[in-house]
């Protein structure tokens, strides 16, 4: 059985997780939705907004690759999707999730390795680590591109921040922390013996044990005392 004594790299999320946004990602979303021609108030609007809602923390690329058919609209449409998030960032709309920074300025201080990863784009993943102050804050971000290409449900931000930071000798000492299903799926595909869900974010309780979450806390702040003694929270 692990113990949080095993746990030696933590890959978390940014929006929803670390990060408040207020809903931001679907303020921009309607933004590229009319950059696209879809306009709020259609069918078309209200179908797109539910895929949205629904595959929170995945890569947004790859939602847009769904919504909009070719590669071409795909990147058009993200890229206005991008463009306004991150002017909404510059507008001073995050803020960190309560006590996230503490918690994780206390698992670095324990000798853990805290990794940031996202479904943004680079560019987007910069803007909120500035406005946040957060630059040096751990020893690496990732977002999709970083990985390959492919971000949640797929497993490998995880792997790839193991493989950079060589934290770890066993994906069984990782743990995974994020606010959507997609979130419990990558950590789970990856190997990771902890994979927490936290209730600041996209999905419910019962969405996140039925994606997999071994854990289920109130907030990232509570992820440094689920280390200090791990139990696995999944009925049996």
């Amino acid at each position: 059985m692990t113990t949080g004594a095993d746990i030696q790299l933590v890959v978390l999320d940014m929006a929803g997780t670390t990060v408040a946004d207020g809903g931001l990602v679907e303020r921009a979303f309607d933004a590229a939705a009319r950059h696209m021609g879809v306009e709020p108030g259609t069918h078309g609007h209200a179908e797109k907004l539910a895929y949205v809602r629904a595959t929170m923390g995945e890569s947004k690329i790859s939602v847009f690759r769904h919504l909009f058919g070719d590669e071409a609209a795909a990147r058009r449409a993200n890229a206005a999707f991008e463009q306004a998030y991150g002017e909404l960032v510059d507008g001073g709309l995050i803020a960190p999730v309560p006590g996230a920074r503490e918690a994780i300025e206390a698992m670095r201080d324990a000798g853990l390795t805290v990794v940031l990863s996202t479904g943004f784009a680079r560019v987007t993943q910069d803007a909120i680590l500035a406005a946040l102050g957060w630059q040096d804050l751990v020893p690496l971000t990732l977002c999709p591109a970083d990985a390959g290409g492919r971000g949640r449900p797929y497993p490998d931000m995880v792997l790839a921040a193991l493989l950079r930071t060589g934290a770890t000798d066993a994906v069984q000492r990782i743990a995974v922390a994020g606010d959507t299903s997609y979130d419990m799926l990558s950590g789970r595909r990856a190997g990771a013996s902890v994979v927490a869900g936290v209730l600041t974010g996209a999905h419910d309780k019962d969405q996140l044990l039925a994606a997999g979450a071994t854990h289920v806390l109130g907030s990232v702040a509570e992820l440094p005392a689920l280390l200090g003694g791990v139990r696995d929270d999944r009925p049996a």
